[in-house]
């Protein structure tokens, strides 16, 4: 530490003055503490090998009080040494950290020949390690250079055969005009800690030396974005008024069939569930298409971590319907260790409710769905977000790139994002992802739905030997046009039973009211020789419809904006497929099938690919199995995955 005048800012300071200071400094910050996981059980003494060595740059050492309380808040009975000089500074600092369980060792390594009590301090440092004590050091300390990591700690690393963590500090500081920049904190402001993974030894000083900035670089990061930006006091202020309008919608949506009564107060952010003991992975997936893809992941991680417990959320009933009947159809050990909510609306207060009562380790979102406030709200408090099975639409890209100060803020505070593929991982980037990686789709690796066996004996017998167009998961404006194709197929087959299966079967009474009233499977009713239309308005049953189909058409896409739905499942229960020409959303599942499913633009070319199929059993069969080679067996979830995301997850 230079002489001028940092020395005469620390001779003015008796250590119980600088104490006192430290004292209201560390305790009036808000920290945070954050980082790799596999830290945590090795700075609480939870690690097969007790014992290791904390580092970090000298600028950070006042803040190394803030951290070591951290660790004692559930283990008092922990001790940690750590290596000062023996100056007058050093001992000045001792002094001032030592009511906090903090032991100084004195010593450095010496310069131009003279001793400076070095190989003391390392044969001292090397006999704490090896009695099971967590020893900080400055590897750049106490003269520097500035964050050139001196060999000694490698060295006492390897001797010692004790792991090294490298931490990154950040906070509100006064930073004082000396060699390392020494950062005083201030009170009342918010601190950052981040721990990087341990190095167990670090194989070199470079090593040591990359890890300790990329930690320190992260640690000012979330500091400088743990506030509250203009935009996203914008949109909290906007929930906040918003808040009387949402509920007053959630009666409408419950009167519309959209909610469930006795749930409602879940979007508010209360519920009476109690929360699972141990590591929480909160995993949001909005509806039916991204539980589809979350599931599989969810039983991966299970199975992985066997502590681990999920909470899902979702954003409609029909999603819930789906999460239910996962969770029902699981071991009991498994659906023990999971539950389900739906998810609040991004209102402040209900935000809040929801994170205090739940309180998870890490938050998985799936596939698009972004709530700016929870994300803001998670990283705040230190929970890791991630995006998983990751899709950015282009137009939605472009909608983000115009409001580019909230999607650069938004999207940085992202752990990383998995991505679908190349084109979605390239959007992510220039909204400013830090960490974007490419496994593949995971709808890839869900499996069939599983269908009630007496449903479809009942269903089976109803239709007989008819030909079934079936339209899945339509949306407004597609029924019509669907109906009037199936009018042109029954000028050649007259027996032609077409089942309309409505995305949101809400829907249902005006869908039916504009078809002359079909009989409605929600009403308990089957399909009578006479119909020709069926509406089928229930959840969760298009694998059930899939089976049932001799052709598909698949919905989402005959207007736009459109963007398409799935087409895995119905390929992977060999189901001749079309769709129409708006598909954005799922270009690259499309792609992957380009000759394999028919794209029609209007009833009658719906007509015209569906005709000559309905009664050529070998050509659907040439088909469907050109369309299943297109897509490949059924896809394990990518083990580089599951270990990013236990990487989140505390050990």
């Amino acid at each position: 530490m230079s002489r001028f005048p940092a020395r005469r800012f620390i001779d003015g300071l008796p250590s119980r003055a600088a104490r006192a200071w430290l004292g209201l400094a560390l305790r009036t910050t808000r920290w945070t503490v954050t980082g790799a996981p596999a830290a945590v059980p090795i700075l609480r003494q939870e690690s097969a090998r007790h014992g290791a060595i904390v580092a970090f740059w000298h600028h950070s050492l006042l803040q190394l009080a803030a951290l070591w309380h951290w660790v004692r808040d559930r283990h008092s009975h922990l001790h940690l040494h750590v290596v000062v000089s023996r100056n007058r500074d050093g001992r000045l600092l001792a002094d001032a950290i030592a009511p906090w369980g903090i032991v100084g060792i004195a010593g450095s390594s010496a310069r131009k020949g003279k001793e400076k009590g070095g190989s003391r301090a390392f044969r001292q440092a090397l006999t704490v390690l090896k009695d099971g004590c967590m020893l900080a050091i400055t590897p750049d300390g106490p003269r520097g250079p500035a964050r050139v990591v001196q060999p000694g700690v490698v060295a006492l690393s390897r001797l010692a055969h004790r792991p090294v963590v490298p931490v990154g500090a950040a906070c509100h500081a006064l930073r004082l005009p000396s060699w390392d920049r020494l950062a005083i904190p201030l009170p009342f402001g918010r601190g950052e800690i981040v721990l990087a993974p341990p190095l167990d030894p670090p194989a070199s000083t470079e090593d040591l030396a990359a890890a300790l900035n990329a930690a320190q670089a992260e640690a000012e990061r979330r500091h400088a974005t743990s506030g509250w930006s203009a935009p996203e006091r914008l949109w909290a202020l906007l929930g906040t008024l918003l808040a009387p309008a949402l509920i007053v919608m959630l009666r409408i949506r419950l009167a519309r069939g959209r909610e469930l009564e006795d749930r409602l107060r879940e979007r508010l952010g209360l519920t009476r569930v109690r929360r699972p003991r141990g590591a929480l992975l909160w995993v949001h997936a909005a509806s039916v298409g991204e539980c589809r893809s979350a599931l599989p992941l969810i039983d991966a991680l299970l199975e992985l971590r066997p502590g681990l417990s999920v909470l899902m959320t979702t954003a409609t009933v029909t999603g819930a319907g789906i999460a239910a009947a996962h969770f029902a159809a699981s071991p009991p050990e498994r659906a023990a260790r999971l539950r389900h909510q739906f998810i609040p609306y991004d209102v402040p207060r209900w935000s809040r409710r929801f994170l205090n009562r739940w309180r998870p380790d890490a938050a998985l979102f799936v596939e698009s769905e972004i709530w700016p406030g929870l994300i803001a709200a998670c990283d705040r408090r230190g929970i890791p977000v991630a995006i998983v099975n990751g899709r950015l639409s282009d137009r939605s890209a472009r909608r983000w790139a115009r409001l580019k100060r909230l999607a650069t803020r938004l999207y940085g505070r992202l752990s990383f994002v998995a991505a679908r593929g190349a084109e979605d991982a390239a959007r992510f980037r220039t909204l400013g992802v830090r960490e974007c990686t490419e496994y593949g789709d995971l709808k890839q690796a869900a499996p069939p739905p599983p269908v009630p066996q007496d449903a479809m004996a009942e269903l089976r017998a109803a239709i007989g030997a008819r030909p079934v167009l079936l339209a899945a998961s339509t949306h407004p404006g597609e029924e019509e046009m669907i109906a009037e194709a199936a009018r042109l197929l029954r000028e050649t087959r007259p027996d032609l039973l077409c089942i309309i299966a409505p995305r949101h079967p809400v829907r249902a009474g005006e869908i039916a009211a504009g078809l002359g009233h079909p009989p409605r499977r929600s009403q308990g009713r089957l399909p009578g020789r006479s119909d020709s239309l069926y509406l089928a308005d229930t959840l969760g049953e298009l694998g059930l419809l899939y089976r049932l189909a001799t052709v598909a058409w698949l919905g989402n896409a005959h207007r736009p904006p459109g963007g398409g739905h799935n087409p895995y499942e119905p390929v992977r229960l060999g189901v001749p497929l079309a769709t129409g020409p708006h598909i954005d959303n799922f270009r690259p599942a499309f792609a992957r099938l380009a000759g394999h499913v028919a794209v029609t633009h209007d009833a009658g070319a719906l007509a015209d690919w569906a005709g000559p199929l309905l009664g050529d059993a070998a050509r659907r069969r040439e088909i469907a199995d050109g369309a299943l080679n297109a897509i490949g067996a059924q896809e394990e979830v990518p083990a580089p995955l599951l270990t990013r995301i236990a990487l989140m997850l505390p050990a």
